[in-house]
């Protein structure tokens, strides 16, 4: 879990690559259904448009990895990604949109994750390689 821009996908490729784990991006999931000319498809390129969460259902974790970053650098992170990958969800209004959406509809789940011990906190300021290396260590402590 993880604010855009916090390095959620970046780390998940790398421990699918390391572990054999399989890397669902839901963010990528969801862009693809949004350009389909759908009635859900315009409905989910709307919301992300605005900057908010699509609603999602998916199974209880074992553990919840968080990357903890500052604002600034996730929206940092984000400028760059969407300049590269020509993202039109990741302009800064919609990203301080997201980043602001993210931590209202959040704090609850990570209180609830915490509660039950599942949460385990990643600094993700720090160099890609710096950061999965803490990720396997999370991981390795699991086998």
């Amino acid at each position: 879990m993880g604010g855009p821009g916090c390095g959620k996908g970046t780390q998940c490729k790398n421990m699918a690559t390391k572990y054999g784990f399989r890397h669902v991006g839901l963010g990528q999931l969801l862009r693809q259904e949004a350009r389909r000319s759908t009635q859900r498809g315009r409905k989910i390129y709307d919301i992300m448009l605005q900057g908010l969460l699509v609603p999602t259902v998916g199974r209880a974790p074992d553990i919840v990895m968080v990357f903890d970053c500052s604002m600034d650098t996730m929206v940092r992170r984000v400028l760059h990604r969407g300049r590269v990958e020509h993202r039109a969800d990741d302009c800064e209004s919609a990203i301080r949109q997201r980043l602001e959406t993210y931590y209202m509809l959040c704090e609850p789940v990570l209180t609830f994750y915490q509660q039950k011990n599942l949460l385990c906190n990643i600094l993700a300021e720090e160099a890609p390689e710096n950061i999965f290396a803490k990720c396997c260590s999370v991981v390795e402590s699991l086998q």
